[in-house]
């Protein structure tokens, strides 16, 4: 067939369908352009904060991450951002990311002080504190962080549900730094170094008045004041035995009165010379 024929031929009309249908396909129901590379599908912000929802809930917790990064990239000045930035950090603390966590939930304080949400993030910040807490005999600073924040808590939002929930755990971390320093002062005084025992002992007291052993704590203070002042006293005693002791083997030294000159190779004395 000649080019001019293939000019005036009639359109195939189910060619001309099938062809309108591929592309369809291809641009809504599809992710990957023409040379092959995948797009990513434009969504809306509550459609992606659904998405990410979704995943939350199914506990694919980096999946729904993912969701909730892209509505706080996309849609930066959006008010369910505010949600997505709260979402990546609830995803990082339920995923066990604790410090990740603390950070997200840190950052959403700084960024809005004021915003309805930051008594929750602070809540979930001492949380993440808290999950990270050691035994007794390790150092306590992830405890100490987590009374740091519950304090906050509950000072700047009394009526807060959260600073309600709080309680009980800020009671739990008290006792468990009450605990470390009841074993320190224990450690010292069965060391016989009764002075740094005894400032430990006073300062549990006076820390934690609420501690489950205080009635021990109040003994081993009586016992280290004892200790202290019967160590002061065999002190004195030590000291004055000595200074006595080295009385005795000390010495005398002669009298000048008849006592015995030599000038020269001449003897005086000066008891029997008459000298003045």
């Amino acid at each position: 067939m000649i080019y001019s024929e293939r000019l005036t031929r009639k359109p195939d009309h189910k060619a001309f369908l099938l062809i309108f249908f591929l592309c369809l396909m291809l641009s809504g129901c599809s992710s990957w352009n023409i040379f092959g590379k995948k797009e990513q599908v434009i969504a809306t912000p509550e459609k992606l904060y659904n998405l990410a929802s979704d995943e939350y809930k199914e506990g694919h917790y980096k999946k729904a991450q993912e969701y909730f990064t892209r509505l706080k990239e996309e849609y930066p000045l959006h008010e369910m951002t505010i949600l997505a930035e709260i979402g990546i950090a609830d995803s990082f603390y339920s995923d066990k990311e604790y410090v990740d966590a603390a950070d997200a939930y840190n950052n959403f304080i700084s960024m809005h002080p004021l915003n309805e949400h930051v008594p929750y993030a602070i809540y979930q910040k001492g949380l993440c504190h808290y999950h990270q807490m050691d035994a007794i005999d390790r150092d306590q600073t992830e405890t100490i962080k987590a009374k740091r924040e519950w304090e906050k808590l509950i000072s700047k939002y009394p009526d807060s549900k959260f600073s309600t929930e709080a309680a009980p755990k800020m009671k739990e971390v008290k006792q468990r730094l009450a605990e470390r320093e009841f074993y320190v002062a224990k450690f010292y005084f069965h060391r016989k170094k009764y002075p740094a025992a005894l400032a430990r002992f006073e300062h549990l007291s006076r820390e934690f008045p609420d501690f489950s052993e205080r009635k021990k704590v109040e003994y081993y203070i009586h016992e280290a004041r004892k200790k202290i002042a019967k160590g002061e006293t065999e002190k004195i005693k030590k000291e004055a035995d000595q200074e006595t002791t080295e009385k005795e083997t000390m010495p005398k030294t002669p009298s000048l009165h008849g006592s015995l000159y030599w000038m020269g190779n001449e003897e005086y004395d000066l008891q029997t010379s008459g000298a003045d």
